[in-house]
């Protein structure tokens, strides 16, 4: 395997601490991309930085997220001028009363929305914020609930974009034989412990059986006693949102909102394309609410760019989080923690060890898809030949994804989730990252007991 050695950790290290300092994201994802380029060129590490960027920015699957993510920041902002947020959150309060009650709901509907992550973390988020508000949810907490049904639900459910991939990763590494990764990989569902206790720990927290800690424990304060949702960062964009309520001057209708959001997800269901979703959806805006004399057709439009807009740094995190894939790539991360754990793994321990590694090095990369990929075909030769279920160890690589998914606070996922829940990238990594130990204590616990009686 060619890598750098111990080198190819500065980068990620670089951007962990950068952020932790800094309460900043872009930024330290530029310097960490930066410096690993520095790393592999040297004196010509501008160049190959640029290089990066130009493979990052021509590659057709940043345009999918650029268009996805930025259209959705235009629908979302059609929903709102519509009075259609309005509208549905006004219905749902007949039928949630409490706390407890809205979170639930937010919980339920994360996992109904489980065929692609990103459309969970952005659907969720917009349905459900505003019903949150109403009983004193910190936003924090409820990116913590969002994220938590993201990933680790698509996983669960072998009918999403993630297991497809998964899929057909078991069936190129041999896990499961040609035309058998379907099948397979719902053999593999159990053994996926980390999403399983991802998932069921969340109505424990909201529930109160188990209290948060930490910097959440302040929000939850926070919101309580000063009636503050939002982190302080974010606050500006509550203000704003008032102020649009205040200007609504017509009846606010929730068909303006229930009517696109389900064609959206019929269609992403239908086509397996959300940016098609999306766009259908807009469509289906302008047939609504132009009639309604809702906006005039260059208003419309003015709302569509304004959203647009909104999203601009969320689009600039995530290519910058790409740039650091780049590096991280360039410098053989991945292969080189690969490499220097194989040594130390026994039948028993390597579904923990895989699970925690691979867990770790989708944190420190952002990447998921590509640690994965990495891993099946190195991780499943290894189970054979120790005599370790196959399933278990696939169920292992499967959950270390799940996790970076969810944990990595400069990842498309989570800054999806910071995006539909109005906070910072860094007040997730702040007051979310020290939560996740308990579901990834647990997980890790479950693969070592798992690895012993199997």
């Amino acid at each position: 395997m060619d890598h750098y050695g111990a080198l190819s950790l500065i980068p990620a290290a670089v951007v962990i601490i950068t952020a932790l300092l800094t309460r900043r994201t872009l930024e330290p994802l530029l310097l960490g991309s930066i410096v690993g380029f520095v790393i592999v060129a040297g004196k010509g590490f501008f160049s190959a930085w640029l290089d990066a960027v130009y493979v990052v920015m021509m590659d057709g699957t940043t345009a999918w997220v650029i268009l996805v993510c930025g259209l959705f920041g235009s629908l979302v902002a059609l929903l709102e001028k519509s009075g259609g947020a309005m509208g549905f959150t006004a219905i749902a309060s007949k039928f949630i009363k409490n706390r407890k009650a809205a979170l639930a709901g937010t919980w339920i509907l994360g996992i109904i929305v489980f065929i692609d992550d990103y459309l969970n973390a952005l659907a969720v988020g917009t349905a459900m914020r505003k019903i949150t508000d109403n009983y004193k949810v910190p936003r924090e907490f409820l990116a913590y609930v969002i994220n938590s049904t993201g990933a680790t639900v698509c996983v669960l459910i072998p009918f999403s974009t993630w297991s497809a991939f998964m899929a057909g990763q078991m069936e190129a590494s041999g896990a499961a034989a040609a035309g058998m990764g379907t099948a397979a990989y719902i053999s593999t569902v159990p053994f996926i412990l980390y999403g399983w206790a991802a998932v069921l720990i969340v109505p424990l927290f909201f529930l109160n059986v188990i209290p948060v800690w930490g910097p959440m424990r302040k929000a939850e304060k926070r919101a309580a006693e000063l009636g503050q949702t939002f982190p302080d960062s974010t606050v500006a964009i509550a203000q704003k949102e008032e102020e649009n309520q205040v200007n609504y001057d017509k009846t606010p209708r929730a068909m303006n909102f229930i009517i696109p959001m389900l064609v959206l997800g019929v269609v992403c269901i239908v086509t397996s394309d959300m940016l098609i979703g999306v766009i259908v959806s807009l469509v289906v805006c302008i047939v609504l609410y132009l009639p309604q004399k809702l906006m005039k057709p260059s208003q419309f439009g003015d709302i569509c760019v304004d959203g647009f807009k909104d999203m601009i740094l969320v689009l600039a995190i995530v290519c910058a989080a790409f740039f650091l894939q780049q590096a991280n790539d360039a410098l053989g991360l991945t292969p080189y923690v690969i490499e220097k754990v194989e040594p130390i793994l026994s039948p028993t321990l390597l579904p923990a060890i895989s699970f925690i590694v691979i867990g770790l090095l989708a944190f420190a990369t952002g990447s998921f898809w590509g640690v994965a990929a990495i891993a099946f075909p190195i991780i499943v030769p290894l189970a054979v030949s120790m005599d370790v279920n196959v399933l278990l160890a696939c169920g292992a690589v499967i959950s270390g994804a799940a996790f970076g998914s969810h944990s990595c606070f400069y990842s498309d996922a989570v800054t999806l989730t910071c995006a539909s829940s109005q906070i910072q990238n860094s007040d997730y990594a702040r007051t979310v990252l020290p939560i996740l130990g308990l579901p990834l204590g647990v997980g890790l616990i479950a693969f070592i007991i798992a690895g012993v009686i199997m």
